[in-house]
């Protein structure tokens, strides 16, 4: 399985921040979160793949604090997806056993 990262930016106002930072955390495919304003970088959090619960509470802390201080901001968030390969092009597909008299049914 091939893996591959993307980026995706979202707009948000400071009391919103919180909440969709949550949301985001929540959905597991986040790789790092950047919060920016106006194009400048206020805060990046990189993400381990799989890590849940508890760990996030610090992140989330100092989210709520930045919340708080920030009045429009971005959030820009790396995703990880998944590509599974394509199947074989040599893969015959599944043949019908004969009928009873010798013929495919």
């Amino acid at each position: 399985m091939n893996e591959r990262t993307f980026w995706e930016s979202i707009k948000v106002e400071g009391s919103g921040l919180l909440d969709l930072a949550k949301k985001i955390l929540h959905e597991g495919n986040v790789r790092r979160i950047v919060i920016k304003q106006r194009n400048q970088t206020v805060a990046e959090f990189p993400l381990t793949v799989g890590v849940v619960g508890a760990v996030f509470a610090p992140v989330l802390a100092a989210i709520g604090a930045l919340a708080a201080l920030l009045t429009e901001c971005s959030i820009d968030v790396e995703r990880v997806a998944v590509a599974t390969p394509p199947p074989d092009q040599d893969e015959q597909p599944p043949t019908q056993p004969p009928g009873p008299d010798g013929c495919p049914a």
